[in-house]
């Protein structure tokens, strides 16, 4: 498993929070996904063997979030 913090400047609110976790959550790979909203951060634990950390963006900007890299 490899765990990455990714900074997502336009989380804001509980909605924010949900829509990522549940977004990511069903995602072959993701072992665990926590949002902070206060850092504006996602924590995530995943396969690298299974899923990429591009793999893993592209999934966030389609929920409709940036991922600042």
């Amino acid at each position: 498993m490899k765990d990455v913090k990714l900074s997502v400047p336009d989380i804001s609110c509980g909605h924010c929070k949900d829509s990522i976790e549940g977004g990511l959550a069903d995602v072959a790979g993701v072992k665990s996904v926590l949002v902070d909203i206060e850092n504006k951060t996602v924590d995530l634990s995943f396969d690298p063997d299974v899923l990429s950390e591009p793999t893993i963006d592209a999934r966030i900007e389609d929920l409709g979030y940036e991922v600042a890299r």
